[in-house]
This record gives structure tokens, sequence and C-alpha cells, in this order.
């Protein structure tokens, strides 16, 4: 695939990464609450949700999964289900993400699987494989497979690129927010609520 065939997949992919969603939240809620090495860290887990997709949809297997109604509700329901248990502790367990205070720091190791489950648990993850990339594939360009891959790596440099930068920035927040306790309550509401929101929009979601 040469680059003019690229660019119009990455264009897109660019504007996906941009818009909100449990990833960019959950890492942004670690960047601050443990700075930037507990958020790229979560971030290598995300990149292993993404690669998992990847994959799934290179050899066809995610296809099988969006098909069959069970599968894809079970993912649903499952991704709703932990995006409301995070809305509950930010507003009631006193673990605001956005609450500049010393917290309990999570292992490497649990920051890693809570980035993964978060990728895992989003169906958009899936549907955004089975959907985009065979609009960008062309049997006449080749080995179908192959650009599968091509066009699947290039859209986790650019999640990758983008969520470090915001990462990156989330980090520096903490020191402006640690100076406005006040703000502290409306954070853990305004958390609650944006994941709540995600969470009904997941379940109510129709399926394509």
């Amino acid at each position: 695939m040469t680059l003019s065939q690229i660019l119009p997949f990455a264009a897109v992919s660019l504007g996906m990464v941009l818009t909100p969603g449990p990833n960019m939240i959950y890492l942004i809620s670690r960047s601050l609450c443990q700075g930037r090495r507990a958020g790229f860290t979560s971030l290598t887990g995300v990149a292993l949700g993404f690669l998992f997709y990847m994959f799934c949809a290179a050899l066809g297997i995610t296809a099988l999964v969006i098909a069959v109604p069970l599968a894809y509700d079970a993912l649903r329901f499952a991704g709703a289900a932990y995006l409301l248990w995070m809305a509950w502790q930010a507003i009631f367990g006193g673990k605001s993400p956005f609450e500049v205070r010393e917290l309990q720091p999570d292992s490497p190791r649990r920051l890693f699987t809570m980035g993964l489950l978060t990728n895992l648990l989003n169906p958009k993850a899936a549907v955004l494989y089975l959907t985009l990339l065979p609009q960008f594939i062309r049997p006449e360009w080749g080995n179908v497979l192959g650009q599968s891959l091509t066009l699947g790596f290039t859209q986790i440099a650019i999640s990758m690129l983008v969520n470090g930068l915001i990462i990156f920035a989330a980090g520096s927040i903490a020191a402006f927010l640690a100076q406005r306790p006040g703000w502290q309550k409306a954070q853990r509401w305004l958390m609650g609520t944006v994941l709540a929101g995600l969470a009904v929009r997941m379940v109510v979601d129709s399926k394509r």
C-alpha cells in the first residue's frame, strides 16, 4: 500500500481517537491520580486490546462476534456495567480520577490489566475494525491480510501517539487542580455523570 492509500484511513482514525471515550477517560484519570508513568503503563494495556481486535478482524473472527447477537450483547453489557462501576466509584467511592490527593497507587500489573479491559469491554473497538477497515481494503491491490495489518497498525500508531500526548498533558494538570480543592466535588460528579452517560449510551446504542 502506498502513502496516498493509507492517508485517508489515517485521517479517519485521527478523528475517531480525538472523540472522547472510555479509553481516553481512563488514561486521563490514571495520569492525574498517579502521574504520567501510570498513564503510559495503562496505555500499553490499551494497545494490547487494539492488537487483539486488529488480528481478530484480520482473520475474520470479529465478524462472527458481531454476527451473533448474544456474543455482541454480552460484550456490550459487560462494558456498560464496568463503566457504571467506575461512575459509582467516582461519585461515592472517594476515588474520583480527577481528585488530586494521595492515593494508594495501583501496581503496574493492575494498571496494564485495567487498560486492557477498558479497551476490550468497549464494543466500539470491535465495530471500528469490522466496519472501518473493509472500506479501505482493495483486493486488486494485493494481499488482503497484509492490507488489513497495515491499516490496523496505522490506526494503533495514531491512537498511541494521540493518547500519549493526552497523558503527557494530563500529568501537568495535576498541579493546577491541586491548588483548587473546591473543584474536587464538581470533578467527582462530572466524571461520574460522563461515565454513566457512556454506559447508558452503550446499552441503548442500536446494533449495526
